[in-house]
């Protein structure tokens, strides 16, 4: 299946679960697994962004950033307002779209709340994003983008414990590569570093704009 239409058939689905009202299985704060519900945008929440009933806890997660060093995510990000996207470089569609907005609505923040920011994506296609591949295509979207790869099996962990598909690439035979993942963006509150937040594939930039400087004052969901 084209890689346009494996996107479509996973954001679909997860457009069609919220309609639903349906459960996401995730790991809970407790460490156990169990449904995370998520809702529309809660009348009472000063987010556009969709607000998770059930916070997801930040992934125990250690790979490589683009300076080739060893990067820790809950230590690094620790305290800190974090968006997290799981994708790859040579991703047609979803993947530079939402980075690239969320990219202007950086742009859109003063110096001090971008500073409040982190800003992470992380590779599922780590055999072709190196370290230089990360950085190259990140620097287009934002030079402060932090830029994760290494082993994949870490990776995919990481991203189940959130909800979210990745499957294994797959190296098409005109050469090109299908790196099917789910392509929700994960918002970590600094107050507890639990997600707190989702936006779904087709969000519009203009909603991380209205989220961003939220995000960077820690506002409560």
């Amino acid at each position: 299946m084209p890689r346009t239409l494996r996107t479509a058939r996973l954001a679909g689905a997860a457009a069609v679960a919220l309609a639903a009202a349906l459960t996401l299985t995730a790991c809970g704060s407790d460490g156990g697994t169990g449904p995370a519900k998520v809702t529309r945008q809660q009348a009472d929440s000063p987010y556009q962004g969709t607000v998770l009933s059930k916070h997801f806890d930040k992934p125990d997660l250690q790979l490589t950033d683009t300076a080739g060093q060893p990067y820790d995510l809950r230590q690094k990000t620790g305290g800190r307002s974090t968006l997290l996207f799981f994708g790859y470089t040579s991703c047609p569609d979803v993947c530079p779209t939402t980075m690239g907005d969320i990219g202007v609505a950086m742009t859109k923040l003063s110096p001090e709340e971008r500073q409040k920011v982190d800003v992470v994506f992380v590779s599922t296609d780590p055999q072709r994003d190196t370290p230089q591949v990360l950085r190259s295509w990140l620097d287009s979207m934002g030079k402060d983008f932090i830029g994760l790869t290494g082993d994949l099996a870490k990776v995919k962990a990481a991203a189940k414990s959130l909800g979210i598909l990745i499957e294994d690439p797959v190296v098409n035979a005109d050469g090109t590569v299908t790196s099917t993942h789910g392509a929700q963006v994960l918002a970590f509150l600094p107050s507890d570093d639990k997600a707190h937040l989702l936006y779904l594939s087709g969000t519009e930039e203009k909603t991380y704009e209205h989220d961003l400087p939220l995000l960077a004052q820690g506002v409560a969901a």
